[in-house]
């Protein structure tokens, strides 16, 4: 609120001055200011969210969980951590043509069955919208549509019709009438995107908001996009893939790094409900330079098949190129790799990647890798249902990788019989029908490498 001024009133003519006089300077009667309180004006438009409360120990304090909102995409909902929280801001980025308002058209329309729901498009004419509902053979009943951009009039439509779920359809395309910038400038942005948090906030609507990314990936405009609101998904995948991968980056409501996997289809996304699949080549037989990993994206284990090709380099720097893993950390394997186990690739070139265009950023990546780059060195198999997963270090030890228990019971279900883990990671009761190769340096897996025959 804005603070109040202290005003001298005339008691004849009612005019104001700032300072006491003896004669009003608008009517000139004498003595006849007196001293009152300028009334305060309206608040601010960055008022706080709530009334001010007294200062409270963090013991006293009830904490209520937060009730979830099923958006009727089971793999969604796991991304956003069981569902949408009321009064909750989710960011949603990725590639233009990726599925970002096609997922929130499927889920919009299956959420209108429970509760009014608003799409705001400011990309798109309302007639493109129906038609894209037509395509995707979702029912537009109970879905509210409104074609704008002006801030103003987007916030008065929340507050006079209050959706349970609202989506903006894009951030970048809203304007303020209270700024002169262009829309999608830095100063447009972030204020359309704390005046929507604001409103969600004070209503408890929850707010969907679609970001445009640049060329790097990262979502365009400020920072501080990312901060103020709750939830940041990222789309990923290939457009000239029909797969698509949702991935949490931030979730107060939530756990982080969380892995949706979708399948893009005639009429629409399609969740995929064993993604373990998609990252498994089917070779109709066994091919060297290839070994299954055991990924954790978020609570959910992954198998992931990791491919590696070695070949002699005919240049005087040989390459050295990594798809869906970290590029530097291929360079320290191969120097451990030589340095340890006496596998030395200086003069070759070295291509990893990781099938189905998922990416893999965890260290628990390099025994696999390591694996396969063996595997095609010595133009040999791997032997049939092996995985591996465990961080090497610089001195050549295999770390652990949290919760390798869930990633055995996850190969064992896909039929997996052997695994090359850390020493660490054994599980405490054998997993039935899977094998245990249990090391504690590069030197022991190779070992078992070796052992295992053609």
């Amino acid at each position: 609120m804005a603070k109040a001024r202290t005003l001298f009133v005339c008691a004849e003519c009612g005019g104001g001055a700032p300072k006491w006089e003896g004669r009003c300077p608008h009517c000139g009667a004498w003595n006849t200011l007196q001293e009152s309180r300028e009334a305060a004006g309206p608040a601010h438009r960055f008022a706080p969210l709530a009334a001010s409360t007294p200062v409270r120990s963090l013991a006293q304090i009830e904490a209520r969980e937060q009730a979830r909102n099923p958006t009727g995409i089971a793999e969604f909902d796991r991304v956003l951590g069981g569902g949408l929280v009321q009064g909750a801001v989710v960011l949603i980025g990725g590639d233009p043509g990726i599925g970002k308002s096609t997922l929130l058209l499927q889920a919009l329309a299956s959420m209108a069955r429970v509760g009014p729901v608003l799409y705001v498009t400011g990309e798109e004419s309302a007639e493109q919208v129906a038609l894209r509902a037509q395509r995707l053979e979702v029912s537009g009943e109970g879905v509210d549509l409104l074609a704008e951009i002006r801030l103003e009039q987007i916030t008065q439509a929340l507050v006079e019709r209050q959706p349970g779920v609202a989506v903006i359809d894009s951030i970048q395309t809203l304007y303020s009438g209270e700024l002169t910038a262009a829309p999608g400038s830095v100063s447009q942005v972030r204020e359309c995107a704390a005046q929507l948090t604001r409103i969600a906030k004070q209503t408890g609507i929850t707010l969907i908001l679609i970001g445009h990314v640049t060329k790097d990936g990262s979502l365009a405009g400020p920072r501080v996009l990312e901060h103020i609101v709750d939830t940041v998904l990222y789309f990923e995948g290939d457009t000239h893939s029909s797969f698509r991968l949702v991935r949490a980056i931030k979730n107060r409501y939530g756990a982080v790094n969380e892995l949706g996997v979708f399948a893009m289809t005639d009429r629409g996304l399609r969740g995929v409900s064993n993604p373990s699949a998609l990252f498994l080549s089917g070779h109709a037989r066994d091919v060297a330079g290839s070994c299954v990993m055991a990924t954790q994206e978020g609570t959910r284990p992954l198998l992931v098949e990791v491919q590696a090709l070695v070949d002699t380099a005919h240049v005087p720097n040989p390459r050295r190129l990594s798809v869906g893993l970290e590029g530097t950390r291929l360079a320290m394997l191969l120097a451990v790799l030589h340095r340890h186990a006496g596998v030395a690739t200086f003069d070759q070139d070295v291509f990893v990647n990781a099938v189905g265009g998922v990416r893999i950023m965890e260290p628990a990546a390099d025994l696999a890798v390591c694996l396969a780059i063996l595997s095609s060195m010595r133009n040999r198999p791997m032997p049939a249902g092996l995985l591996a997963f465990g961080e090497i270090g610089l001195a050549g030890e295999v770390r652990p990788a949290p919760r390798g228990q869930e990633r055995l019971r996850e190969a064992a279900k896909l039929g997996f019989g052997q695994a090359v883990i850390p020493k660490a990671n054994l599980p405490r009761q054998p997993i039935e029908g899977l094998r245990i190769h249990a090391v504690e340096r590069i030197e022991d897996a190779l070992r078992v490498f070796d052992e295992a025959g053609p």
